[in-house]
């Protein structure tokens, strides 16, 4: 059977942490594309859906939290070393009992 080659970029950890997955699987990259490829003649179309993912309201709380905290609107909560953290941790969750 006669093939063609086709060239596409990818992030190389994105690359690298998919072929690790394919060879878990026992395929190549080559191997996978083909399915893929073979997969949307199937389906007329891509063979899943393809859409934005919807977000609970905590998470995306916690997404703008993260977001004002690297923007530095809210200042970021630093300690000394690691058992300052623990400590307060732990009270906190003492306090929640």
């Amino acid at each position: 059977m006669k093939t063609e080659t086709i060239h596409i970029r990818l992030e190389p950890t994105l690359k690298t942490s998919v072929e690790a997955t394919l060879r878990e699987l026992g395929m190549t990259t080559a191997e996978a594309v083909n399915i893929f490829f073979h997969q949307i003649l199937l389906h007329d179309g891509l063979p899943f859906s393809v859409k934005k993912p919807k977000y609970s309201a905590e998470t995306l709380a916690a997404l703008k939290e993260s977001d004002d905290i690297a923007n530095g609107i809210i200042p970021a909560k630093s300690y000394n070393n690691a058992a300052e953290l623990i400590r307060e941790a732990q009270e906190s969750l003492d306090a929640e009992d």
